[in-house]
């Protein structure tokens, strides 16, 4: 008796108005069967089965989304012409040097600029190799809070959590990368003759900083390409490799 008394409140409380309809109207709603074959009471516990989410789901789900994005774009940027090849982020003659660029070419030596520009390329792509550990280390550390707020954002709002709480300390270690990658790849020599040659031209002498140049452009690249994994995994099936990212992302979701 208790069990059938415990059941009806259940039925009241779910679907409401009694007074409207009646504790007749309202058990009769309850336990008809619609064309799938299920009641009111099976489909309200069928909903509420699929759609829950618990905070380790929501957690293990958006760092395995990020995971994957991190992983996917530091291997697709860190092969030959990764940058140099994609016009969305190759890395090009700063602002303040493209009239530096300008003016060498036109006295034949746009070879030495393309020189610059390839070993500038070589260099984001060296260093984006090695940059997987650091986004580990920070995605490691994202709280129940940080995944609910990204889980219910825009698009990109993971991509755009792991930039906010990484970027100043991805400069500390990317510099160095950048730095060793730039004198690997003989950038530092070329942007040193690009501009030797510029300034024996020009009373206006020219010398930006190339490592943190470079250190900015790679990472914006490297984020650009982690948003865009993000994006995938949240709205193509075929994105969700493992059982998680389904959970959190596909139809079990919805």
């Amino acid at each position: 008796m208790k069990k059938i008394f415990l059941l009806q409140i259940l039925i009241v409380l779910v679907y409401g108005n009694l007074s409207a309809q009646g504790i007749g109207g309202i058990l009769k709603k309850a336990t008809t069967k619609d064309s799938t074959g299920k009641n009111g009471i099976s489909k309200l516990f069928t909903k509420s089965s699929s759609n829950s989410l618990s905070n380790d789901d929501i957690i293990a789900g958006l760092k395995e989304a990020l995971r994957v994005g991190t992983d996917s774009s530091c291997k697709k940027l860190s092969r030959s012409n990764g940058f140099f090849g994609d016009a969305a982020i190759k890395l090009l003659m700063p602002t303040e040097a493209q009239n530096v660029e300008k003016q060498l070419r036109s006295v034949g030596l746009g070879n030495l600029v393309d020189k610059a520009i390839l070993s500038m390329n070589r260099a984001a792509e060296d260093a984006a190799n090695g940059v997987g550990d650091i986004f580990w280390t920070s995605i490691k550390q994202m709280s129940i809070q940080d995944g609910v707020q990204i889980l219910n954002g825009n698009d990109i709002a993971a991509t755009t959590y792991l930039q906010k709480t990484t970027t100043s300390e991805l400069i500390q270690k990317f510099k160095p990368v950048i730095d060793a990658s730039l004198i690997k790849t003989d950038a530092t020599k070329y942007w040193k003759d690009v501009f030797s040659n510029y300034n024996r031209f020009s009373k206006d002498k020219v010398n930006p900083d190339l490592t943190a140049y470079v250190t900015e452009r790679a990472l914006a690249g490297l984020f650009l390409n982690i948003g865009l994994q993000e994006q995938k995994i949240r709205k193509d099936p075929s994105a969700q490799v493992t059982g998680i990212l389904k959970k959190v992302f596909g139809g079990d979701k919805k």
